[in-house]
């Protein structure tokens, strides 16, 4: 059984990626954000707008799988 899975090099360098990901979903998300006439946080938490949490988590899926798509190559 080998444990090539477990060098450093590629351990760190999953780190890496996850962190990037992260930090253009997070872009992503927060550009969408400000291009919405209204604020999402405000709409879905404290007005319970259940249709634009449904289209938020939707378009949260779509950026993920893009990035995810992007890192893998």
């Amino acid at each position: 059984m080998s444990i090539e899975w477990l060098k450093a090099g590629a351990f760190f360098g999953s780190i890496l990626y996850a962190m990037i990901g992260v930090i253009i979903f997070w872009l992503c998300f927060v550009i969408i954000d400000k291009l919405t006439p209204y604020d999402l946080w405000q709409e879905i938490v404290e007005k319970h707008n259940i249709a634009l949490g449904i289209v938020v988590g939707a378009m949260s899926l779509g950026i993920s799988i893009i990035v995810a798509a992007a890192v893998h190559g």
